[in-house]
């Protein structure tokens, strides 16, 4: 396991690199001691982006020896040998030079927040001695490889005699300091508005003016400082030993509430984020620091300005870029929004268009709506020959007369739902209905060459049907009238608003003469829808000679049934018994909410039907 995990954190460090990361890593500082004091840091500037990320703890200590001791805390126990890979990987990639590291202690360190797993290791950087030791030319001599060993050694001592190991940079600067701090008390505590110096038992001994204006008891020197502070990170104790342990982290410090006045109680608690400085000489703790604050609402919500920052402090700067970030992030999630809005309208716009283009389809031709939706005008077309059906119900006058308008409504509803399934089983184009009276043709609009066939079987469907709507009055089934008729038309689409796709010719006004002159329960066929059925599997028998208005004389048959085709066949019904039931339960459901006057009736149904119940008869229908 040990080894698994070492090998993930040199495995950890390369996806870094692939990441982009490693130019930030490199910033961190020009030697492997210093990248490591300053991960803390990195740590909690991040914190600012990823504020529940909970990352372990580092802190270099110096022996005197000159070895070099790595305190690594966290609060997830057992991941601790992840560290000698990421180090050892840093340090030869970065730094160009081999370390090794070595667990000295492992132990439970309880912190406020609890236990933490405290690990040293012993950081070890290997010697151009022993890298030339380890790797011997074998073609040399004795003598040979002797004296390259003392050459190396010599380069050794050289190097350790001038700090020149691999991977430092040689310090050759020497600061020089002023005999007298040439500054005043005031002059500093202006310059330097957030700050704080505290003594080893933590008594407050000076104090910026501006976290004086905004933490009031600090004023008064003789206060401490974990009175009015805690520590939010590191998650530390608050005494000085704590403090010099984690010295080289970024502190970050919060005002306890209650210590405030009453009237600043509604608003956030400060946050300072600094760093702290040992001042041997005068026994106190610096801490340089700056408010928490990551954008102008923060701001505002502390009743602070920009200017109670100091210039010099890059505060202002990190607000004003955070600002802007969290301004490009709002108009992002802004266009997120927008783009799923749209999409979700979009999906909608399709849903409605569908049962627009449903609805379109059902009133007119699906090519003849595509020419009308595109702005095209519709030629008229001519058709040498088509099957046309009109159909009435018996005595509907009479019908009328003795029920409310909505038990008609109710009534044509049911009946008419169930003609226009048939329409869709046999493939026929429904026309129109005026009143009682449904038309439909075969071989119109797409012409076919078995219309004749599809509205005879049409019919007898129609038949069928009747029978399961009952008669208000009576509440027996209802009777209709059918006739057929072949012959020539012309079509096309009239009107402009509400437009419709009519039949004209002389063979829609015999169709409509087979129907009135026809019998109850009987479909009537004229001479040339019997000539195209005959010889096509049809029952039919001769009527005989009758007298037909405007037409005169005419020898007619009616339609008996169909001998190759099945009552559920000429139904669309499904052939299994279950499916049956299911089709009995939904057609009854539906008779009953007729029967309820629940049935939803198309508007222009409805206002048609009252247009026509003054006045209708069977010469208005002939001659629309």
């Amino acid at each position: 396991m040990e080894a698994i995990l070492r090998l993930f954190g040199e495995y950890f460090f390369k996806f870094c690199k692939m990441s982009g990361y490693d130019r930030m890593l490199r910033t961190l500082g020009g030697n492997l001691t210093e990248f490591i004091e300053n991960l803390d840091a990195l740590h909690s500037y991040l914190t600012l982006s990823y504020q529940e990320m909970n990352a372990p703890s580092f802190r270099v200590e110096r022996e005197a020896d000159g070895r070099m001791l790595l305190h690594y805390y966290s609060d997830r126990r057992g991941l601790c040998h992840i560290v000698p890979g990421i180090i050892e990987a840093v340090a030869k990639d970065f730094f160009d030079i081999d370390v090794t590291m070595d667990i000295l202690s492992m132990n439970k360190e309880e912190e406020r927040t609890g236990k933490k797993e405290h690990v040293v290791f012993l950081v070890v950087q290997k010697s151009h001695s022993q890298m030339g030791r380890a790797k011997p030319n074998r073609l040399k001599g004795n003598q040979d490889i002797q004296r390259d060993q003392e050459v190396l050694g010599l380069l050794s001592l050289l190097c350790d005699s001038l700090f020149l190991h691999p991977g430092h940079l040689v310090n050759t600067f020497v600061p020089v300091y002023p005999e007298r701090l040439w500054i005043e008390q005031k002059t500093f505590c202006n310059a330097f508005p957030f700050h704080i110096v505290f003594d080893e038992s933590l008594r407050v001994k000076q104090a910026g003016v501006n976290i004086q204006k905004y933490v009031p008891g600090l004023q008064n020197q003789k206060i401490r400082l974990d009175e009015y502070f805690s520590i939010i990170h590191p998650q530390v104790t608050f005494d000085i030993f704590s403090i010099c342990k984690f010295i080289n982290s970024q502190f970050v410090l919060k005002v306890r509430r209650e210590r405030m006045p009453e009237a600043w109680k509604s608003q956030p608690a400060l946050k300072l984020r600094g760093q702290m400085i040992w001042m041997e000489s005068a026994r106190c703790m610096l801490y340089l620091c700056s408010p928490k604050l990551r954008s102008l609402r923060e701001l505002e919500a502390h009743r602070m300005h920009l200017s109670d920052i100091a210039p010099h402090d890059t505060t202002r700067d990190l607000i004003l870029l955070n600002q802007q970030r969290l301004a490009e992030i709002e108009l992002s999630n802004q266009l997120e929004r927008k783009k799923e809005e749209l999409r979700v309208l979009s999906q909608h716009l399709a849903i409605e268009k569908k049962k627009t283009e449903t609805l379109l389809y059902a009133m007119l031709p699906e090519h003849v709506a595509n020419q009308l939706k595109e702005g095209k005008k519709v030629a008229a077309g001519e058709f040498k020959t088509c099957t046309i059906l009109f159909s009435d119900v018996v005595t509907f006058t009479n019908i009328c007369a003795a029920c409310q308008p909505i038990q008609i409504v109710t009534m044509l509803n049911s009946m008419y739902s169930k003609f226009d399934r048939l329409t869709s089983v046999h493939e026929v184009y429904k026309v129109e209905t005026i009143g009682d009276a449904y038309m439909v043709v075969g071989g119109v609009p797409v012409p076919i060459g078995s219309h004749a066939q599809r509205v005879a079987n049409f019919a007898l469907g129609m038949r069928i049907s009747a029978k399961e709507v009952m008669n208000p009055v009576t509440g027996e089934p209802i009777q209709i009238r059918v006739g057929i008729h072949t012959g020539p038309v012309l079509a096309g689409v009239v009107g402009d608003k509400m437009p419709r796709y009519c039949l004209f010719g002389d063979t829609v006004n015999t169709a409509s003469r087979m129907e009135s002159h026809g019998l109850p329960n009987k479909v009537h066929l004229s001479p040339t829808a019997y000539r195209a059925l005959e010889n096509e599997g049809f029952e039919i028998v001769e009527r005989g000679e009758i007298e037909v208005k405007g037409k005169g004389k005419m020898t007619t048959y009616f339609l008996i049934r169909n001998l190759h085709a099945s009552e559920d066949e000429i139904m669309g019904r499904p052939h299994s018994r279950l499916d049956r039931k299911g089709e009995q339960k939904r057609e009854a459901a539906s008779q009953e909410d007729c029967q309820k006057g629940r049935s939803k009736v198309p508007p222009p149904l409805f206002f048609a039907l009252l247009s026509e119940l003054d006045n209708v008869n069977g010469e208005r229908r002939c001659a629309t």
